[in-house]
């Protein structure tokens, strides 16, 4: 869901619906939501009843507007559904829908106003009792709207304190934990709490009556319809359609600098990517504070002032064409107050290195003493340059996996965590890298029409022992490739509870076709719409239920709702027939029960598992309660057993990992692998994991974090990847062990 572009993407003051197509260049939005309705009903895989989901429309677009149910009173929605609950469906087909989009935004809007105002007024006052025993729901998902103003605005003083209570203690726990170190506090010349908050509250009203254009207005309803459909269906502004694909080429064209939005309005440069634009020319410093931006630099354009102005509207201004010039008016880091400096940088591309298929090598010893080489490649997304097709993850992969087999690995681990997915042709033909020729995944549309895609390479690159490590993030063509491996019988799955569950397929289409030939095109935007279901070669959907690894390690997202069943409107898990010439491996070579065995026997030991399953039960404890206090003794006291918990357990963490970096050192060598040591041809990196290293970005210091005391992982190795490992070596040692025995085959 795309609820920060929503609450933020607002509208003007006055904005009438005849503004939004006053431009003669940019489309119409009435007409583009009656074309994007058409396109729905026609090509949508569940077919649902369109005219039959206006109160769907209506519902979602107030939920996405406000999820905390904090702003709309109850007043507001009866009429809401009064007006448009049985007619939105209509109203997109009669070409009318922005009507009632800019009247409930109108609405949400106002009562925002207010409540800032409201805040304004209370933050001044200072009349916070914090000795009163008071409490507010930690979550409002399913809470009733407020009755009336008056109830809403008593809710919305309850946030204000809790948000003023929470800043303070903040505060208190890093002086105090700066006090225990001996370091200066790094907040010492913050502003007050209050006014901190009341920036807070001044950056989002901006977001909501200024930073706005049509194309915002047109993306935050028309979305809500698209959603309205599944999950995964959505209507993409053109600007979103560009930062698509500039995500899924892992590069984009800009100065290669990281920002993050300050509370007093301005945008502060939190990274440098070595080597881009930025970096070459010299002037940009991290820890800059940017406060205008001329797009053009000595174009036609004037300087934009971008105080408060959401980020991802910052970077629409700083990325353009490549080769032409952006002028930034800075105040340098540690210059005199007022001081500001004009720096012109010319745009260039700039690779994401650290979205990028990566590979290590790990030597160690297996359990029963032999020395074993163990590759790790890791896959950030499934990303593909859909113009230029120049940029394949599957391209890549193969790349490093050639490599490590030259380097003679003994077993491998594909690293699928917080994959998300990409692109289906790419996980098709990276399947066959471990699989013979066969079949990768079924696509069936709405119709019942079923198509089997088989990955196109007769024999595998690597066919040794390999393990697939997984999480809750893992999804779609992560689910495709951990599904079709775990089907045939080819690598064990090790990670969470499940995966994600998005068992769906979506198609981008240009809206801009299918408007009537004499109407304005300029910012149509894109439907992304959902058009097939995929499945398993065994026949079973992964929508919902995701794929179950052979091996399940305890996680924190056992307590949190996180995955596709848990999303609006997700479709329904089923099962088709097996994948004609499906012919999987024999599953007793995955040696499972063994591996299964060995890995409970070391989580049960586990310190680290244990924390995370004391960790587990608190968070649903948490959950259930859904209450927060606004008792500040209280919740010093709560805050004050989680530190003293914390203490604790970094105390023993130290000790022990200690011991464990020291065994790591002694038992491992790490080597690591990049894409372009693969093409320069270098030899394999020998690197310590556990230093730290600058990368491909130079980031800004947070003296905040580092106050925190918990010691990083051993060697980098959080646990699950350290138990992947293991089972990775288990499975390598149990193997050799049964060739040597004659049980399989070579």
């Amino acid at each position: 869901m795309k609820f920060s572009r929503i609450r933020s993407a607002a509208m003007a003051v006055g904005l009438t619906a005849s503004t939004l197509t006053a431009c003669a260049q940019q489309a119409d939005f009435d007409e583009v939501g009656c074309q994007m309705a058409i396109m729905l009903q026609n090509s949508h895989f569940a077919r649902l009843k369109f005219n039959d989901m206006s109160q769907r429309f209506l519902d979602d677009f107030l939920r996405d507007l406000d999820s905390g149910k904090s702003y709309f009173t109850q007043e507001d929605i009866d009429r809401f559904n009064r007006q448009y609950g049985d007619n939105l469906a209509e109203m997109l087909m009669k070409k009318e829908s922005m009507a009632a989009a800019i009247d409930i935004y109108g609405t949400f809007k106002k009562r925002v106003e207010a409540r800032v105002a409201e805040g304004k007024r209370v933050l001044a006052a200072n009349e916070f009792d914090f000795a009163k025993e008071e409490s507010i729901q930690r979550s409002r998902k399913d809470a009733a709207w407020p009755k009336t103003e008056e109830e809403a605005m008593q809710l919305w003083r309850q946030q204000i304190k809790e948000a003023v209570l929470s800043e303070t203690l903040r505060r208190d726990m890093i002086a105090q934990m700066a006090a225990k170190q001996g370091k200066e506090n790094p907040l010492k010349a913050d502003k007050d709490p209050k006014e901190k908050i009341a920036l807070r509250y001044e950056r989002f009203l901006h977001s909501v009556v200024q930073d706005v254009d049509d194309e915002d207005v047109a993306a935050m309803f028309l979305s809500a319809v698209a959603r309205s459909f599944d999950p995964h269906t959505d209507y993409m502004s053109t600007r979103e359609m560009d930062r698509f694909r500039d995500g899924m080429k892992n590069e984009l064209v800009g100065i290669g600098a990281l920002l993050q939005g300050e509370e007093d309005g301005a945008t502060k440069i939190m990274g440098i990517v070595v080597g881009g634009p930025a970096d070459k020319q010299g002037t940009l410093k991290l820890n800059d504070r940017i406060v205008a931006v001329d797009p053009d630099g000595d174009g036609p354009r004037e300087m934009v002032d971008i105080m408060f102005m959401k980020i991802d509207k910052v970077v629409d201004l700083i990325r353009g064409q490549e080769a032409t010039p952006v002028r930034l008016k800075a105040e340098p880091a540690g210059g005199a107050p007022g001081e500001t400096v004009l720096i012109n940088i010319v745009r260039a591309k700039v690779a994401l290195k650290d979205e990028q298929a990566s590979a290590e090598i790990i030597d160690m010893k297996a359990p029963s003493g032999e020395a074993t080489r163990l590759g790790i490649i890791t896959l950030p997304s499934f990303y593909a340059d859909f113009d230029e097709g120049k940029v394949r993850c599957s391209v890549d992969v193969e790349r490093l996996l050639e490599r490590l087999k030259e380097e003679g690995i003994d077993g491998l681990m594909l690293d699928l965590r917080n994959n998300g997915g990409g692109a289906l042709e790419e996980v098709r033909r990276m399947t066959g890298f471990f699989t013979p020729r066969g079949p990768v995944v079924q696509v069936k549309n709405t119709f019942g029409e079923r198509q089997v895609k088989e990955s196109d390479r007769k024999e595998p690159i690597y066919d040794g022992p390999m393990i697939v490590l997984t999480d809750k993030s893992s999804a779609s063509a992560s689910e495709i490739l951990a599904g079709a491996l775990q089907d045939n019988n080819r690598a064990v799955i090790v990670g969470e509870s499940s995966t994600f569950g998005k068992g769906t397929v979506q198609q981008p289409m240009d809206i801009s076709r299918m408007l009537p030939f004499f109407k304005a095109r300029d910012k149509a935007g894109t439907l992304k719409v959902t058009i097939q279901k995929f499945y398993r070669p065994s026949g079973s959907s992964t929508q919902k239920m995701g794929v179950i690894p052979d091996v399940v390690l305890p996680s924190l997202t056992d307590a949190l709702e996180v995955g596709e069943a848990f999303l609006d409107h997700p479709l329904e898990h089923d099962l088709i027939g097996r994948a004609p010439d499906f012919n999987p491996m024999k599953k007793e070579q995955l040696f499972l029960q063994t591996l299964k065995d060995l890995s409970t026997k070391r989580v049960s030991a586990s310190k680290d598992f244990s924390y995370i399953i004391e960790d587990v039960t608190k968070a649903k404890a948490r959950i259930r309660e859904n209450s927060i206090s606004l008792n500040m003794a209280e919740r010093k006291k709560e805050l004050d057993e989680i530190d003293a918990q914390q203490q604790q357990r970094n105390a023993e963490r130290k000790e022990r990992f200690a011991g464990v970096q020291t065994t790591d050192k002694k038992d491992m060598t790490f080597f690591k692998l990049t894409l372009d040591d693969v093409e320069k041809g270098a030899d394999i990196q020998k690197y310590d994991p556990s230093a730290e290293t600058e990368g491909y970005m130079r980031k800004a210091k947070d003296e905040t974090a580092e106050l925190d005391e918990t010691p990083p992982w051993p060697s980098a190795l959080d646990p699950h990847k350290r138990e992947g490992v293991q089972i990775l070596g288990d499975l390598v040692d149990v193997t050799r062990n049964a060739r040597m025995a004659g049980m399989i085959e070579r």
